[in-house]
């Protein structure tokens, strides 16, 4: 029986890109302004949308000076206006269990998207983590212990496999990937949806 769901929040609840030249375009005019990554940018914008900063820094050798530059400027970055989740993701409302809400990232940034989409009040708790800090596994496991959770009673559903998926099945907690575009490995995760509407049926089997 599932007795909790924690989600991710970028690209699992509404699609990053959707903003990501308004709320990223400042970082894409610093990393584009050193000159060093020009031929590419594509690629490094796209990666920004779907990848922690600091591995997008790390898996394009940005310099220590533009890694460092980046990480001071995101930490002041927010977004201010009205975000859609994806179409099918309220149908995620009526599913049984706690709901958790479980995201890396910049405070000020997180914490402005998941205002901007009104959703806060739909989660029993709601964590930024901070990867300097902290790790999703730590939270993961954190909220296993406080509401005495097995792990086969939890769901993680992310879109990552390398962040709150791989987390998640370190604890062996059942894992979801959610891939709209069907562009992620079928064995990524334990289960793999392009629709929220089949989350149900996952959830009645356990």
């Amino acid at each position: 029986m599932i007795k909790a769901i924690i989600y991710d929040l970028d690209n699992t609840i509404f699609p990053v890109p959707a903003i990501g030249d308004k709320l990223f375009g400042p970082l894409f005019n610093l990393i584009e302004s050193t000159g060093e990554h020009t031929e590419n940018m594509d690629a490094i914008r796209y990666a920004i949308m779907r990848t922690p900063f600091r591995i997008v820094a790390q898996r394009n050798n940005f310099s220590d000076t533009l890694t460092e530059a980046g990480i001071a400027l995101q930490e002041t970055l927010f977004y201010d206006e009205p975000i859609a989740t994806f179409e099918d993701y309220p149908l995620t409302r009526s599913l049984p269990g706690e709901r958790f809400l479980v995201t890396t990232g910049f405070d000020k940034m997180q914490n402005s998207k998941i205002d901007c989409l009104g959703i806060r009040n739909e989660f029993k708790e709601v964590h930024v983590v901070n990867p300097v800090i902290t790790t999703k596994k730590d939270v993961f496991h954190d909220i296993l212990q406080r509401y005495g959770y097995q792990p086969n009673e939890v769901l993680v559903i992310g879109d990552d496999p390398e962040s709150e998926i791989a987390a998640a099945k370190a604890l062996q907690i059942p894992t979801v990937i959610y891939a709209p575009s069907d562009l992620c490995p079928a064995d990524a995760a334990d289960f793999k949806i392009k629709h929220y509407s089949a989350l149900a049926d996952i959830i009645s089997n356990f």
